[in-house]
């Protein structure tokens, strides 16, 4: 029966209590309509993008955004007549599929639903993955040879998947443990780690696994309400460093006991700091809308005002002295010229005299 070993250490604490921090202030964030579709359609595009990037693609970021508004064209010729791209026909091929695929993810009822787990579920990403890229045979379908993992630096072995008449016990024994009730009390992030690395060790398919793995990764963070309002990529993370996510998942394997742990500090660490971009997104854009609703229009700041304006924002109040310490090369009678100045535009409000002065937002 399969039982996933790893340690809670101080490091993966850290990690999670980062992401609820983000997730607490995503999720309640309260931005226009317009706003929210952009930053979605940003993750989307960085998922796709990055997510095949990993295994080799050589498309651009502009390029894979492009193929992704063709959400009507399936095949890479036609994608490539529409838009001018000149590229390999596979790596053309491999954006519109992983673009169907998390569209296919974005349309399911996921909430609360854990029947969206299932070997049927895998299959079906499988399927939109490999389209028109292997056999038809081949979508969807358990492996029927042995496979091997070679590095990317030096063509080594790096890793002998399971043999494939091991494959459906193997994958029947992961999706049990997944159902199972002590398995659903542990943190959904955790659950999202160990899903996609087990799957990669499986490596239940002729090719195509790890995009595969991620995508099913995705809907268990989906399945407990850990999709950050879809604003978050977590494979930008994984590409930024590709040996290292690679080194990660290995570390499992070279491990006597298979201890997770190390993966899964990987992993939290790589969410933590997508949910801190998008949390620090989401503040900064709060504070522009709010800012724009007390002042009823648009008003023109030099960095060095944004920067004092976020001090109050963060502080409640601010002193001259607290400016200076943020801003330590520019000159007192600098910093009270932008005071001033955010003063007569209404941006905020002074209050005392003399060394007893303060700063704060203006009611």
């Amino acid at each position: 029966m399969f039982k996933p070993n790893f340690t809670i250490t101080a490091n993966l604490l850290t990690y999670i209590s980062r992401i609820e921090a983000a997730k607490a202030i995503i999720d309640h964030s309260a931005l226009v309509p317009a706003w929210e579709a952009k930053f979605r359609d940003e993750a989307f595009t960085r998922t796709v993008h990055y997510g095949t990037k990993i295994e080799g693609n050589d498309l651009t970021k502009e390029q894979a955004q492009q193929l992704i508004r063709l959400t009507e064209v399936g095949d890479s010729q036609t994608a490539m007549q529409k838009t001018g791209i000149l590229g390999r026909d596979r790596d053309v091929q491999e954006v519109i599929n992983y673009r169907n695929v998390i569209s296919w993810i974005d349309s399911q009822r996921v909430l609360h639903n854990p029947a969206i787990l299932s070997e049927d579920t895998l299959k079906t990403l499988h399927q939109l993955t490999l389209v028109r890229l292997v056999e038809d045979k081949y979508l969807g379908a358990f492996r029927d040879q042995q496979v091997i993992v070679r590095s990317a630096t030096d063509g080594s072995v790096v890793f002998r998947p399971p043999v494939a008449v091991e494959i459906p016990y193997l994958i029947s024994d992961f999706f049990s443990w997944l159902k199972e009730a002590e398995t659903q009390s542990m943190h959904p992030i955790f659950q999202a780690a160990i899903t996609h690395y087990q799957l990669v060790n499986i490596h239940p398919f002729i090719e195509g696994n790890g995009r595969t793995a991620r995508a099913l990764a995705s809907l268990v963070l989906y399945l407990y309400e850990y999709d950050f309002k879809r604003f978050f990529s977590i494979e930008q993370y994984f590409d930024s460093d590709v040996e290292k996510y690679y080194q990660a998942l290995l570390s499992v394997q070279q491990s006597p006991v298979q201890d997770m742990t190390y993966w899964l500090e990987y992993f939290c660490y790589g969410l933590a700091i997508e949910t801190d971009k998008i949390r620090n997104q989401v503040l900064k854009l709060s504070k522009d809308l709010k800012l724009k609703q007390q002042l009823g229009e648009q008003v023109a700041l030099t960095e060095r005002q944004i920067l004092l304006l976020e001090l109050v924002h963060n502080q409640g109040t601010i002193t001259s002295q607290d400016a200076q310490a943020i801003l330590p090369n520019v000159s007192v009678d600098t910093i009270l010229r932008d005071l001033k100045d955010l003063i007569e535009k209404k941006v905020i409000e002074k209050d005392g005299v003399t060394k007893g002065v303060t700063y704060k937002i203006k009611d």
